[in-house]
């Protein structure tokens, strides 16, 4: 049978919202379809089993919660300063709460990948060569803090964003500017004397 590409794409766009809405457990191929507005057995004729389709919704998940090269540029258009690092840490921070079903089926596959080897192999390796990626572009472009300081960002901004998403009283959101920057200025120190 030829498969349509864009059906795919739509029905791997379904299981990301089944995902973030009902968890791992929910995320059945029937659901898939009822999401995705499809006949019932599409989402089987499309995946091999649910290993298959939990492979492509990883794939496909860090395409959908990746940003735009323009708006990074423009985040970007700043000299590199403390305080751009701050500003890139809130927007990161802005994006996670504008794309909400996205992380939450991040969090979903996480958990999930405790209970599934070869996900946690394929997610490991994702979210892996994203940290490199991000520390490479912490550091090519001259932003101020070392490969551990980027690495203490990505760890605490983690934590900041489960707590949005998942309990968002525990770190009220008028606290959240505040913290950020203290975290930047903890994790990469002080603007040296004199500096703007």
């Amino acid at each position: 049978m030829v498969r349509n590409p864009e059906r795919r794409t739509a029905l791997v766009d379904a299981a990301i919202e089944v995902l973030a809405r009902d968890g791992a457990r929910g995320l059945t191929f029937r659901a898939v379809d009822e999401a995705a507005g499809v006949p019932k057995g599409t989402a089987s004729n499309y995946f091999a089993n649910r290993d298959d389709l939990l492979a492509q919704v990883t794939g496909q998940i860090h395409q959908r919660i990746a940003p735009d090269p323009d708006e990074v540029a423009a985040v970007m258009a700043a000299p590199p300063s403390r305080e751009l690092v701050v500003d890139l840490m809130s927007w990161i921070n802005r994006r996670v709460t504008a794309n909400r079903t996205g992380y939450l089926a991040m969090l979903e596959l996480r958990l999930e990948a405790t209970r599934r080897p070869e996900l946690r192999t394929e997610l490991t390796r994702t979210l892996r060569a994203t940290l490199d990626d991000d520390i490479r572009f912490h550091l090519d472009s001259g932003l101020p803090g070392d490969r551990t300081a980027v690495q203490l960002l990505h760890l605490a901004m983690t934590g900041l964003m489960l707590e949005q998403l998942t309990l968002p009283g525990v770190v009220p959101t008028e606290q959240t500017e505040g913290l950020i920057a203290a975290l930047v200025e903890r994790a990469i120190g002080p603007d040296p004397e004199g500096a703007p």
